[in-house]
């Protein structure tokens, strides 16, 4: 294979934005139950889990259209939902997401499949599933494919995201494909089960090697093996291509006659739930954006190693393909979007960590600044700094300042060793961000007292603690710009 330069691989990130993929299939809600675990239960030796807090999150087919939109790219969704709470509030959580069209039909009787997980120090103890794994009602079916077949004119790419939970069960597969292609689209397709042939006509495929393994009835133990085993599934259903996941192996293409290896990209492995998520939708975002198939392939293999480095079903945003791409970044890794800075706080919560917060324009980093951020850092394991942009420090300092432009002030504080996250905000306060990221800890300078902080009442009110550390007499950033200029 052709090696895919640096290059070519940061100019296709910035394509994702102009991507726009139509996504049909099996819709879940997915609930982290966290709590924390100090005794055995009296009766049955099970742990008693004491909870604190609840998410809820799309997931299966919900959790790649997840992932296309924190890449940029424009979502149609399609699929169905019970009329039951889960329903409503995957329903909600699908519309509340920029750059979604949602099309989520309702069956009467059905139950949504939900899957509730529950997690100690990090660790899960179990999880419990609800689910319906019936067809759908066929006119239902026949209902859902008449939308999809309009959809697929305003996209570039129809996603079948198959978690045999009955939506694409049946002939419903292979009409979506067929109208998809007469539509001149591309289909990609996350399978599941045995038959491979409801996706026959298929441009591209991603089984992982347990799933080629079902489909085929044949060995994968080997590399000459798993080769064989996608020609004979490629043959079979006429695909274009298979993408087979591998693990700790990485990906290997079958493109027509061409193979591509793609070695596995994760430098530490938590959580490898919803990863097949994040690979199909990273190849399809690429190629609705127009890249080749191997360069879209390469920056989905690559997504897949970010996200198992996350805890429970995560996504990869374009920020951090980025990221990963120019590692010599160093520092500047720490300074994340709002976004970026929100999926920040919620894995160090999932480790029990204690998560600080403080603001402000930081023109000019004095030793006052370094003051208050090592006494911020002092009271949480983790220190996010919210970053007043250049907009607002004018609004709030004047015409003349900041001194500095916010991605010098943004990189000197990355480079704090107190420091573990830097997101700048527009605002005039970071009430939003704060009310957002629900910091255990809100910490400002003494010069005001605990009733005056912004975001101080909030805080309280959810049980997080206000902290106004010392400040050292004579630094401020007025008196070092005053110092400079006399």
């Amino acid at each position: 294979m052709a090696e895919i330069s640096l290059a070519e691989l940061t100019d296709a990130l910035r394509a994702f934005r102009r991507a726009s993929v139509l996504v049909v299939g099996d819709a879940m809600l997915d609930r982290y139950v966290y709590g924390t675990v100090r005794r055995i239960s009296p009766e049955a030796p099970v742990p008693v889990l004491a909870v604190e807090r609840e998410v809820a999150m799309p997931g299966g087919a919900g959790n790649v259209v997840r992932n296309l939109t924190a890449l940029g790219a424009a979502v149609a969704f399609v699929s169905v939902v019970g009329d039951d709470q889960a329903g409503s509030d995957l329903t909600g959580l699908i519309g509340g997401q920029p750059g979604v069209e949602p099309w989520l039909l309702v069956q009467g009787g059905r139950h949504t499949t939900t899957k509730t997980r529950f997690i100690a120090s990090g660790q899960q103890l179990m999880r419990a599933d609800q689910e319906v794994v019936q067809p759908i009602h066929p006119r239902l079916a026949d209902r859902m494919i008449k939308i999809a077949g309009d959809a697929v004119a305003a996209t570039a790419v129809l996603v079948l995201s198959d978690y045999d939970k009955g939506v694409l069960r049946g002939e419903t597969s292979r009409r979506l494909i067929d109208a998809a292609h007469a539509a001149g689209r591309r289909v990609v397709v996350d399978p599941k089960g045995r038959d491979f042939s409801r996706y026959a006509g298929a441009d591209i495929v991603t089984p992982n090697r347990a799933e080629l393994a079902e489909a085929t009835g044949m060995p994968v133990d080997s590399e000459e093996a798993i080769l064989a085993a996608m020609r004979a599934l490629q043959a079979e259903h006429r695909f274009g291509a298979v993408l087979v996941t591998r693990s700790e192996d990485g990906m290997t293409l079958l493109d027509g006659a061409r193979v591509h290896h793609f070695p596995a990209e994760a430098a530490e492995v938590h959580d490898v739930s919803g990863a097949g998520d994040t690979v199909v939708a990273t190849l399809a975002a690429g190629l609705a954006a127009g890249l080749s198939l191997p360069v879209a392939s390469r920056l989905s293999n690559l997504a897949a190693g970010i996200v198992v480095g996350k805890v429970g079903t995560a996504v990869v945003r374009e920020e951090e393909l980025a990221e990963a791409l120019a590692p010599e970044r160093g520092a500047l890794r720490k300074v994340v979007s709002r976004a970026g800075a929100a999926e920040q706080v919620e894995r160090w919560r999932r480790r029990g960590w204690r998560v600080g917060f403080t603001n402000g324009c930081f023109d000019l980093l004095h030793p006052g600044h370094v003051h208050l951020l090592e006494q911020a850092r002092s009271w949480c394991d983790r220190l996010v700094v919210g970053l007043n942009s250049d907009a607002s420090v004018k609004r709030l300092k004047g015409a003349a300042r900041p001194i500095q432009g916010e991605a010098a002030r943004a990189a000197v504080l990355a480079s704090l060793a107190t420091v573990d996250c830097v997101t700048v905000f527009e605002e005039d306060t970071p009430v939003e961000l704060i009310r957002l990221l629900k910091p255990d800890v809100l910490v400002k300078g003494a010069d005001y007292t605990v009733d005056q902080v912004v975001g101080g009442e909030l805080v309280r009110d959810y049980g997080g603690e206000v902290r106004l550390a010392e400040l050292l007499p004579g630094n401020s950033t007025t008196a070092t710009v005053a110092r400079l200029r006399g």
